[in-house]
């Protein structure tokens, strides 16, 4: 059986939306200060790679669900691929705050029994209502292939009236 891409994504720019207002105040107080005490100027180029740098994070990073695992990809200069494998998924949790909701976006927390990934998000995902069930299904289906079953123990102390010496 070979291996499809059902779905592939990167986080949106809104994530960098924060820190590059902040960067346009700081080009804007060096152009002020500049006008006062023109070695100032020279501080421009910093703020700049410093929104490029912070647009460059989020746009190396890529999420790729296939019909087997999702694979994260991160790194601007050098890359990491991490891949986690779907039966391993036991949870999805969704937030949709107000902000990310006007642009049509939301974030997939996924709570894993992977040893390496416990918790993933993907952040700032547009279409993740389809996007969730598509990843449900798929976890469904590896994990009736592998059957594969999750199984919770309480605490100890919940344990106490049972009947059971320990």
């Amino acid at each position: 059986m070979s291996e499809d891409i059902l779905w592939k994504g990167s986080p949106s720019q809104i994530l960098n939306l924060g820190k590059h207002l902040v960067g346009v105040l700081l080009l804007a107080g060096i152009g002020v200060g500049g006008a006062f005490f023109p070695p100032v100027w020279f501080a421009i180029p910093l703020p700049l790679l410093w929104m490029l740098w912070n647009y460059l994070k989020v746009r190396c990073r890529v999420y790729e669900l296939t019909n087997e695992r999702l694979r994260l990809y991160d790194g601007v200069l050098n890359q990491t691929i991490d891949e986690l494998e779907l039966y391993r998924v036991k949870d999805t949790t969704m937030d949709r705050p107000f902000w990310f909701r006007m642009f049509g976006l939301s974030t997939l927390h996924l709570d894993t029994s992977d040893r390496s990934h416990p918790k993933v998000d993907l952040e700032a995902i547009a279409d993740g209502v389809n996007l969730r069930e598509t990843l449900r299904k798929q976890v469904e289906h590896w994990r009736d292939r592998k059957r594969v079953r999750e199984v919770d123990f309480e605490d100890g102390d919940d344990m106490e009236g049972d009947g059971l010496d320990i």
